[in-house]
Formats: structure tokens, sequence, C-alpha cells
């Protein structure tokens, strides 16, 4: 009896094994994660737009409207430079323009007065075509770098007389200084137009 039942359960081992021959092996082990995005640290409760890599000067994966996916990062960077750069020079202008201090042939009026002033007088026009000039000559600079024919970063005139950026150290420190210098100068500016405006007065502008 006990040899019959062994020859049986030996039998239906063997037909079991030859019916799964032809079936691929299951490896056991668990299925892969999606992938997380890299999270933005001005913004922990959201993951970083891919062009914010961190390969730039002052990127802290700041973009909730996600612009950079819409424009090249390259192209807005090169805005907010330029921009940046000009607010820090108004701002510097516009309080000491107030404080008298007037370039030869500018209407000695407030700041705030001066665009109509020098539009009615003339100086604007010749102001206009300057600011048309320097647009004009980095023209070639922004299209080849926007076209990959050359490695430059964006904003750089290759401008530094005094050799403040001499070494990758420097350099790194002066780029992120630059950049929170023109974010702040753009806040600065529009806050200096604002209350110069409401107050009607000199500055400081508090009355």
């Amino acid at each position: 009896f006990f040899l019959q039942r062994a020859a049986d359960m030996l039998s239906l081992t063997v037909n079991s094994l030859s019916l799964n021959a032809g079936l691929p092996a299951v490896r056991a082990g668990r299925s892969p994660a999606p992938a997380m995005g890299v999270k933005s640290q001005a913004l922990p409760f959201m993951d970083a737009p891919a062009p914010l890599d961190g390969s730039m000067a002052g990127d802290k994966g700041f973009d909730p409207l996600n612009l950079s996916g819409s424009f090249d990062i390259k192209w807005m960077r090169e805005a907010e430079l330029k921009h940046g750069r000009v607010c820090m020079l108004a701002w510097v202008g516009y309080v000491a323009v107030d404080n008298g201090f007037y370039v030869p042939f500018a209407p000695h009026v407030s700041s705030l007065a001066a665009h109509d002033a020098a539009v009615k007088a003339g100086p604007m026009l010749g102001l206009l075509l300057a600011v048309g000039a320097i647009e004009a000559i980095s023209y070639n600079a922004i299209a080849e770098m926007m076209s990959g024919e050359t490695d430059r970063r964006p904003g750089d005139f290759y401008l530094d007389p005094f050799n403040l950026c001499s070494t990758p150290e420097k350099l790194e420190s002066m780029l992120e200084k630059e950049i929170s210098h023109c974010r702040l100068a753009m806040f600065a500016f529009s806050g200096v137009v604002t209350q110069s405006a409401l107050t009607g007065g000199a500055f400081p502008y508090t009355s």
C-alpha cells in the first residue's frame, strides 16, 4: 500500500514539473517605485520644474507658474539679469536726482516728473537711441548663445575690469551676489517709484 502511494506521488510530481517547464520563471521582489521629482527649495511642498536643476546661480526652484517650461531658461535668465541691472542703476539715479544731482542738459525736476519733462524737452529721444544702440550691439552675443553656437552664460558680456572673478570660487560668489541684488533692485525700484508718487515729496519719500 505504502509503495503504491509513493509511486503515485512521484508520478504527480513528475507531471507537474513537465507542465511547468515551458513557463517563465517569476522573480520575487518589489516592483520599482515611481521616480519622485526634486522638491523646490523655495516651495518645499512643490516639485522644482525640470529646467531649474540648480546649475544657475540663485536657482532655488521658485517657479509656481512653470514659466521655465514654456520659455528657454537661458532667455529668461538673460532678461532677469538685464532688468535687474537696469533697476540697480535706476534706483541710484532716481534717488540721486531727488537729492539734487543732475546730468548736463537734464531738466531740473523731480524723478517722478522727469519722464514727461524729458519727452517734452527732447533728451528722451537721445536716451532712446542710446538704449537701442546697446541692444543692437548685444544682439549677436545673445543670438549665438540661444542657438548653441557659444557656451556663453546668460548676461555675460566678459566685463570684469577689476578682475573680481579671477577664480572659479570668486566667480560663483559674484554670480550669486549679482542675481540676489538684481532681484532686490527690481522690488526696490518699484517701491521707490510707488512711494514717491503716493507722497509727492523728496527722498526718503515719507511725506
